[in-house]
Order: structure tokens, then C-alpha cells, then sequence
């Protein structure tokens, strides 16, 4: 109870900070097609009306008002949108909460896709190690409760690659076994260093991180659908794939030849028996 107690007091704390920074936004000066006179007035600001607008993007419409918004306060206030958006970011991988896709799209919309990049790899892993502190403090029996079979299982595949624990780890992020919630959340239970664990999130998501971030920044150069489909566009695309599928090729060979992966299976630790 005390570890539950524990777990709600951050998590309220912490939602209480983002509130308030989101809640005292910055006065920005909206631009001049959206003032009625072509020019700055009294009460010409965004801050009332952008803080009713910030939250969490749910669908790419959600993203591209919410990226709109942010750049016109990032002309005047950029460090207060990295503060915000970073803070954002670490709010959903610490507490496990999904749509951090979304947000690595944001990054490349914002910040480019090499600043962009380096800051969805630096919070994702930032935020996970968060997600595993809190964890190894108030959810070790509630993990272990929740989820016996699984934590049993994943267990016992690190002892059986406990001499290649971190190339396990990086097959674990390049090709799914679990949702990484579940990977945050049980790596301190069943042993793994929090060095490893950094270095395997910081390398393993970056292949993921590298196409979101590209696609944000791609789609942030549209001005129509049209442009989508241009052979520049295109080309980018594929080569964010190409470069996020070349390590995944190089991890998956050899895991086969050093790596015990039997039981093991996409989006699931545990394989089914056949009936």
C-alpha cells in the first residue's frame, strides 16, 4: 500500500508541474494574417488561447495543430518550448503512458531531424530509466503480481544470455518480444544493470526514433498532399528505412548465432504450445 501511495504522490506532483508550465504560457504575438488590423493590438496574444490547446496529440491532425502552435512560440520563446517539450516527453516514458511516437514526430516538426534525433534518443532514454527507478522503488510486487508468466519468463532468458546481456537487450528493443512499458517497468526485477539497460534503450530505439523524427521533419516541409508524393520526399523516406533497417539486419544475425531466444516471440515473451 505504502509503494502505491508512493507511486500516485510522484505522479501527482509531476502532473502538477507540467500543468503549471504549460498553464503560464509566455505571451506570443500571433502572426499578422491571424490580427485583425494586419497589426499588433491591446490583448493581442496567444497565451490564453494556447494553453487551452496544449495537450497530449492523440492523431496527426491533433500533431500538426499542436506543431503549429509550438513554432509560433518557438520564434520568440525557444527555450521555453524545448523546457515544455522536453518535459512532455520524460512525463510519458516515466509513467509509462503510450503515444511517445507521436511526440518523436513533433521532435522532427520542431527541431530538425538532426537536433530532433538527438533529443527523442536522449529523452527516450532519459524517461525509461525514470519508468525503471520507479519501478525498482514502488512496483517490483505489483509487476511481479500483474504479470508472473512474463516476468518468469523474461527472467529466465537473461540468465540464459546473461554473457551477452546487453546484444540481448538490443534485440529485445530492435525487435519487440514485449512493449517496452513492460521492459522498463521489469528490468529491475530481474537483475539487469541500469548502465546496460541506459546504453541498450539510447542504442536500440534509435533506428525508431531516427524514422519518426525524419517523417516529422518531412512532413513539416509540406505545404500539400501533393508534395508527399515528390521524388525528393520520397527519397528521404526510403533512405530513413534503409538506415533504420541496416542495424536491426546486423542484431538479428547475430542474436541467431550467440543469443537463447527459444520461448521467445513478436509483440509476446511467452510462445504459445501448440494444442
Amino acid at each position: 500500500m505504502r509503494s502505491v501511495l508512493g507511486l500516485v504522490l510522484v505522479l501527482l506532483l509531476a502532473s502538477l508541474y507540467l500543468y503549471l508550465l504549460s498553464a503560464h504560457l509566455p505571451p506570443a504575438r500571433p502572426p499578422p494574417s491571424a490580427r485583425g488590423d494586419g497589426g499588433p493590438g491591446e490583448g493581442d496574444s496567444l497565451s490564453g488561447a494556447g494553453a487551452n490547446r496544449l495537450k497530449f496529440p492523440s492523431d496527426l491532425e491533433e500533431l500538426r495543430e499542436l506543431a503549429a502552435l509550438l513554432r509560433l512560440y518557438q520564434a520568440e520563446h525557444s527555450g521555453y518550448v524545448l523546457l515544455l517539450f522536453c518535459s512532455a516527453y520524460i512525463y510519458k516514458q516515466a509513467f509509462a503512458i503510450p503515444g511517445s511516437s507521436l511526440l518523436n514526430v513533433l521532435a522532427g516538426a520542431l527541431f530538425g531531424p538532426w537536433l530532433g534525433l538527438l533529443l527523442a534518443c536522449v529523452l527516450t532514454t532519459v524517461g525509461a530509466t525514470l519508468c525503471f527507478l520507479l519501478s525498482q522503488a514502488f512496483g517490483k510486487q505489483h509487476i511481479v503480481r500483474l504479470f508472473p508468466d512474463k516476468v518468469a519468463l523474461l527472467q529466465r532468458k537473461v540468465e540464459e544470455n546473461r554473457s551477452s546481456l546487453f546484444f540481448f537487450l538490443l534485440f529485445l528493443r530492435f525487435f519487440p518480444m514485449s512493449p517496452n512499458w513492460f521492459l522498463n517497468m521489469s528490468s529491475p526485477i530481474v537483475n539487469i544493470p541500469i548502465t546496460l539497460f541506459f546504453l541498450s534503450v539510447f542504442i536500440g530505439l534509435m533506428p525508431y526514433n531516427f524514422v519518426c523524427v525524419q517523417t516529422g521533419s518531412v512532413l513539416s516541409d509540406l505545404s500539400s498532399l501533393d508534395d508527399l508524393f515528390s521524388w525528393s520526399v520520397l527519397l528521404k523516406l526510403l533512405l530513413a528505412a534503409v538506415a533504420a533497417l541496416l542495424p536491426a539486419a546486423v542484431i538479428r544475425r547475430y542474436s541467431h548465432a550467440h543469443l537463447q531466444l527459444d520461448g521467445l516471440q513478436p509483440n509476446g515473451l511467452q510462445q504459445r504450445k501448440d494444442q
